[in-house]
């Protein structure tokens, strides 16, 4: 039973899924949108919200430290602190969106694009 397992697996192990991770929040912060995998886009999701809020809610030295250790990229904790946390400063949640574009074609996998909402 999966009771209350919030944790997905996408078929790799716990470095790989991290590093994952990390490269794909990179992405939707710089981009403002990706598009890849429906279950790629709902793990990172919680993510990129919860950097967001932790750009408007915590002092700045603290943010960009955490930041730091949880991304460890100089522009997109930038872009957090200086334009995200202005664009959102009125907005307590619901920063992105998951919009359904169809199936890739070589495996037939439900394709989604992640977008930060403006």
């Amino acid at each position: 039973m999966r009771h209350k397992v919030k944790k997905v697996k996408l078929g790799t192990d716990r470095d790989h899924k991290n590093a994952l991770m990390k490269n794909l929040a990179i992405s939707v912060i710089i981009h403002e949108k990706i598009k890849t995998t429906g279950a790629k886009a709902k793990d990172i999701q919680p993510f990129v919200e919860r950097l967001i809020s932790i750009a408007k809610t915590r002092p700045e030295i603290t943010a960009i430290r955490q930041f730091d250790s949880l991304l460890n990229h100089e522009d997109s904790s930038k872009k957090l602190i200086e334009v995200l946390k202005e664009r959102y400063k009125e907005k307590d949640s619901g920063f992105t969106r998951i919009t359904k574009i169809g199936n890739r074609k070589g495996d037939n996998a439900p394709l989604v694009q992640l977008e930060l909402i403006n």
